[in-house]
């Protein structure tokens, strides 16, 4: 057994943080803060009601922010001036039709998720969201985002994911995640 002092130390994974961490990086830079909501998240762009853009994560949880500003990473200036970036979603409950849809958005932003997951040390699970939809198979979303995470790695973050992994990996103490961090395995 091995004495405490020789334990690694257990991380936290505090939504506050987070939110410290982005709005340090973007509220001035992009005019963008996080914000933690209280049902689903959304995307709000600055209108003239609200002076700043607004990615706001389901009910405080930790993994719900970096899904969302994986998102939001992936949102070019256009989208970002977009409720919600303009993207089409049907909720859980999707036909093949509407899962392969889905999926095919979601690559970038999960990869982005893993990505910053694995900077912070955090168990990141890949998401169909679609409990109660008809029955797809996972495999090949799976292999996609795995493609999409080491070519991430391999070929540069963008520019907005790179400074986040940047801040994360500092603030957790955990190396820049690169390829060889990645295993299509941990996908399940």
């Amino acid at each position: 057994m091995s004495s405490p002092a020789m334990q690694p130390a257990l991380i936290t994974h505090n939504a506050e943080d987070l939110i410290i961490l982005f709005d340090g990086l973007f509220s001035d830079a992009e005019n963008t803060r996080l914000i933690k909501g209280e049902q689903e998240p959304i995307y709000i762009p600055a209108n003239d009601k609200q002076a700043f853009h607004q990615v706001i994560f389901a009910h405080g949880f930790f993994s719900s922010a970096l899904h969302e500003i994986a998102h939001w990473c992936v949102a070019g200036e256009l989208r970002r001036q977009q409720l919600d970036y303009g993207y089409w979603y049907a909720p859980d409950g999707r036909n093949q039709q509407q899962q392969a849809e889905f999926e095919k958005v979601e690559v970038k932003p999960q990869a982005l998720e893993w990505i910053f997951s694995k900077a912070c040390q955090k168990q990141f699970r890949i998401s169909v969201d679609n409990l109660s939809g008809e029955a797809t198979e996972a495999g090949p979303f799976k292999a996609a985002v795995y493609r999409q995470t080491l070519f991430f790695c391999e070929q540069g973050l963008p520019a907005r994911a790179k400074h986040l992994v940047d801040a994360l990996a500092d603030f957790y103490q955990r190396p820049i995640p690169t390829a060889a961090h990645f295993q299509l395995a941990e996908l399940g």
